[in-house]
């Protein structure tokens, strides 16, 4: 008797602890952070948690002096503005993000994590079931600046300067300074104190366009900032003329380029004096396209089809612009031709020795048996003699 009413203790001791043990288990990696932000902006709250099994994550929200009063955030919500992207692996992963943000969407926001097997009966208290990681996220009215309209580059307009300008009219907060940035990085000596600000384009060229913001700063609030877009024509800065491989290696041609917006890309090999496209058909061609840069890589040189022009073609809303490439494929030989070149003028010089040597006349050559130097000739005894018989004859 004894016994049974210990493991019924038992039992009940593990049914009544189990999900207190288990709720402990989901805890914290990552919390989301309060932000200040402005009417117009974006935001995200990241949320991480650990447990086993893997905590549940959910988002909850409370108006601005409502804190008692959540209710649960879905996505798609708030016309759609609200999204809630959640992976769950070892850890619970969450990022709730507000897009086009409005006054109301000042307030509390909640993470919510638990893996107690009791987290969603309602007549459990959620404060005992699930753990909370909060942030307060304020908006503010988002100061107005007045900003010039967007500027197209043009040949007739590169030898004028071109000059921004901003004005912020209306803040709810101080004002301290301003400064203007390109294409996200701070453009050095251009902070002052003046809601009037401008900044001059001395050589409005393709190479400066890009988008300049002016960028004001405050006491006790967020940035405000306007875009100011000054286009132009691509114009191709880089590209190889030429380029010289031998048959079965591979060749890579590229082109970048200056303007803005960044161009697509595209690239064409001529045929005469029209552009075609290129036949990926045997799939060794790989072209790699990253804003203001292409390139094309083209494997296996074959030499009778890969020889030739090829284009790449830059465009963006402004207009386009080409250049060209010439692709020469030599043989697998083409390394052997200086050494074969040295070896045939040996060849045609050994046949030119013997065949001269062939024919040389008979007379040219020197007999052995004769005698090499010039033969004396017994005159002196002739004269001796001669002079003996004249003697006799008186």
């Amino acid at each position: 008797m004894r016994r049974n009413a210990a493991m019924l203790a038992v039992l009940f001791l593990g049914n009544v602890m189990l999900p207190f043990i288990w709720a402990q288990n989901a805890g914290f990696v990552k919390s989301p952070l309060s932000e200040t932000k402005l009417t117009g902006d974006t935001f995200e709250l990241y949320c991480e948690v650990v447990g086993y099994p893997t905590p549940e994550i959910q988002w909850w929200y409370a108006e601005v002096n409502r804190a008692d009063s959540f209710k649960q955030l879905w996505d798609g919500a708030r016309k759609r503005r609200v999204s809630i992207n959640t992976a769950y692996g070892t850890n619970g992963v969450s990022v709730l993000g507000i897009t086009r943000l409005t006054l109301e969407d000042s307030g509390t926001y909640e993470c919510r994590a638990s893996n107690d097997p009791r987290r969603n009966d309602f007549r459990q208290n959620p404060a005992i079931t699930w753990i909370r990681a909060q942030a307060t996220i304020s908006v503010l009215q988002k100061p107005k600046i007045n900003a010039s309209d967007q500027i197209v580059l043009t040949a007739d307009t590169s030898n004028k300067p071109v000059t921004l300008h901003c004005n912020l009219t209306t803040a709810h907060t101080p004002h301290k300074e301003s400064f203007w940035m390109k294409n996200g990085h701070e453009i050095p000596n251009t902070r002052k104190e003046d809601r009037n600000t401008t900044y001059r384009i001395n050589k409005p060229r393709p190479d400066v366009s890009g988008e300049y913001m002016c960028v004001y700063t405050f006491a006790t609030a967020p940035n405000a900032n306007a875009t100011i877009e000054v286009k132009a024509k691509p114009d191709i800065t880089g590209h190889k003329r030429s380029e010289n491989k031998n048959e079965g290696e591979n060749a890579t041609l590229y082109c970048k380029s200056v303007g803005y917006p960044h161009p697509s890309w595209t690239w064409y090999k001529m045929d005469g004096t029209s552009p075609t496209d290129i036949d990926n058909a045997t799939g060794r061609f790989f072209i790699t396209n990253r804003d203001s840069y292409t390139e094309i890589n083209i494997l296996n040189l074959d030499i009778t089809t890969d020889p030739g022009i090829y284009q790449c073609n830059a465009t963006n809303v402004i207009g386009n612009t080409a250049e060209t490439t010439i692709l020469r494929v030599r043989s697998h030989l083409a390394p052997l031709w200086p050494f074969l070149g040295v070896l045939a003028e040996i060849i045609i010089l050994v046949v030119i020795i013997v065949v001269y040597e062939k024919r040389k006349r008979p007379d040219d050559i020197i007999d052995d048996d004769e005698p090499v130097g010039p033969m004396k000739t017994n005159s002196t005894n002739n004269h001796k003699d001669k002079n003996i018989r004249q003697r006799n004859t008186k």
